[in-house]
């Protein structure tokens, strides 16, 4: 362990500005309202744990350049044909897929040193063919990290990473940092979340998958920090939809790292900003919890089904639900009047979809 990595690592933290304190505080003043108030039946747990999955397997993957809508994911996940999708697309939202539901159902079991970050990282691409001789090993060659557009195109390189040669030794600081950090207890659990990843994504340890990786680290981070709204409001949805803000902030902190007047605030203030709507849309969903008391069998299982899929017609929700078609409309016309689900478009085109 080098003192120097550490004690630039720590150095980073000691100087955080009031409103970012103000954030972090509403954000662990939600979380606490999550933990006290929550009492969703475990249908519905489930309901929200594949929405997200789905969600955020699209988003994080997207974000990295491939193509698949959610929809798209759905049907791969049914086993239908998606087969218009480079088998990279669809090899990535398989291995992200997969070890995402493992993080949520196993995260109290897994302790982080380079070992586990490196089976993570093997779990990730385990059915990317392309990858098959780097998985689980740090790169051995240089990579950077690059911007992409909707379409998958490079659009340009945000910076430099960590040369190969250095990579071993400054994972090896980076973990001994966490670890120590989060047994010392100086600094909150989400400045020390979000320094590891800024740093991690500096370093770019692997040849490829660094960013997928991270973002299935900060769910396992901040679950094992007591944030357990995580698997049932997507961050990666939040971070897909500010992509630009994303690369900006990384960016703005990452080229300040090593230069001895390291600014880690604009990376702080995006993380956060994510972190704080994650946990505004976690504690809205008790307010839909209560609501669904209210429901009848028929129309909460048609407004479950709702939550798990971008959009349905009318005969898509009886076939899924089995509420018979002629129920549907009257049970859809209680939902829109609460105000719960919204329609889109007239006669045979209607569809509907959660708001």
């Amino acid at each position: 362990m080098t003192y120097e990595n550490i004690s630039s690592l720590s150095n980073r933290l000691e100087v955080i500005p009031a409103y970012l304190w103000l954030k972090i505080a509403q954000i662990d003043e939600l979380k606490g309202r999550f933990i006290a108030t929550t009492s969703m039946s475990p249908q519905v747990l489930t309901s929200l744990k594949r929405s997200v999955l789905i969600t955020s397997t699209g988003a994080s993957t997207r974000i990295e350049g491939a193509r698949l809508s959610d929809e798209d994911i759905e049907k791969l996940l049914r086993g239908l044909s998606v087969r218009t999708f480079a088998d990279r697309d669809i090899e990535e939202v398989k291995g992200y897929y997969e070890l995402l539901d493992m993080v949520f159902n196993d995260w109290r079991h897994i302790h982080l040193t380079e070992n586990s970050i490196k089976a993570l990282h093997r779990d990730l691409l385990k059915y990317a063919h392309k990858d098959e001789r780097h998985r689980g090993e740090y790169k051995k060659a240089e990579n950077r990290v690059q911007m992409f557009d909707p379409s998958g195109k490079v659009i340009g390189t945000v910076f430099e990473t960590t040369p190969a040669y250095l990579t071993s030794k400054e994972m090896e600081d980076l973990v001994a940092w966490l670890t120590q950090s989060f047994k010392e207890n100086v600094y909150h659990p989400l400045l020390i979340i979000s320094n590891f990843v800024a740093e991690f994504l500096k370093i770019h340890p692997f040849l490829d998958g660094n960013g997928r990786l991270s973002r299935v680290l900060t769910n396992l981070l901040l679950l094992q920090q007591g944030y357990t709204y995580m698997p049932y409001v997507s961050h990666e949805k939040l971070v897909e939809d500010n992509k630009a803000g994303y690369y900006a902030s990384l960016r703005a902190s990452q080229k300040t790292f090593g230069s001895g007047i390291e600014n880690i605030v604009p990376w702080l203030e995006f993380l956060l900003e994510i972190l704080l709507k994650q946990s505004q849309m976690a504690v809205g969903l008790l307010s839909q919890e209560d609501i669904s008391k209210s429901l009848s069998k028929r129309q909460l299982v048609v407004w479950e089904y709702l939550q798990t899929v971008p959009e349905a017609t009318p005969q898509e929700i009886a076939t899924k639900t089995g509420v018979p078609r002629p129920t549907i409309n009257q049970v859809v016309g209680k939902l829109l009047q609460m105000k719960k689900i919204e329609r889109i478009g007239q006669g045979r085109s209607t569809r509907y979809r959660k708001t």
